[in-house]
């Protein structure tokens, strides 16, 4: 017999629920995420999350398509690099916040609603742009996997900003025998250890390129 008080189940949502999941797997990871530490989180009983959602891929699923939905989307009405430029610079920001999202995203088989709208409004700008459906898949293809790739990266660093480089990159260096890895010292104390190096102002560099290559296809093949 299922002995959860009446009141524990009204005062959660679905909504709350996810919330909840998503803030957990922000704190621990995908794999700090069960129900029982949902519930936990909640402050309350098992059952009572299994009343909102079904079992951990629809929360996955639910999840990921929050995720979506905080990307801004472009818009076939503006100018397509720009457009792109915003979209992919918003990605980035946030799969910083929720960085357990980066592998999963493309990995639903049952996307939701906020995924669906983002990857019809992606196609729909480049298409009105002049993109061919072929050169729209590369387009789409090539962007997503920098901004992921990048993302993924970036989460992996073993620094946070800037300011703390040094702080992990002198140790490292210190035990480097002289004379060894001339060329990695070198850029390191005269580029990467320079004041206002910031290893996430490569992502405009790198995404730039990409759009830059795209116009020119898009000329060529107009």
């Amino acid at each position: 017999m299922d002995d959860e008080k009446p009141s524990e189940r009204r005062r959660l949502s679905r909504e709350r629920v996810l919330r909840a999941a998503v803030e957990v797997a922000d704190t621990g990871g995908l794999g700090g995420l069960t129900i029982r530490s949902l519930a936990r989180a909640l402050d309350a009983k098992p059952m009572s999350v299994y009343y909102h959602v079904a079992n951990k891929d629809e929360i996955l699923d639910s999840i990921v398509d929050f995720v979506f939905s905080q990307i801004e989307l472009p818009s076939a009405d503006g100018d397509w690099r720009a457009e792109m430029r915003r979209r992919a610079t918003s990605a980035r920001n946030v799969l910083r916040r929720h960085r357990w999202a980066i592998g999963l995203m493309e990995s639903r088989t049952t996307p939701g609603p906020a995924t669906l709208q983002h990857h019809d409004a992606v196609i729909a700008t480049l298409r009105a742009a002049g993109f061919s459906q072929e050169l729209t898949a590369h387009a789409y293809a090539l962007i997503d996997s920098y901004t992921y790739g990048f993302a993924l990266q970036e989460a992996a660093l073993p620094f946070e900003g800037p300011e703390t480089v040094a702080d992990v990159a002198v140790p490292i260096m210190e035990h480097f025998a002289a004379g060894n890895y001339p060329h990695l010292v070198g850029m390191a104390t005269d580029y990467y250890l320079k004041p206002g190096y910031d290893f996430g102002d490569e992502f405009d560099f790198g995404l730039e390129l990409i759009l830059d290559g795209l116009a020119r296809l898009l000329t060529s093949t107009s």
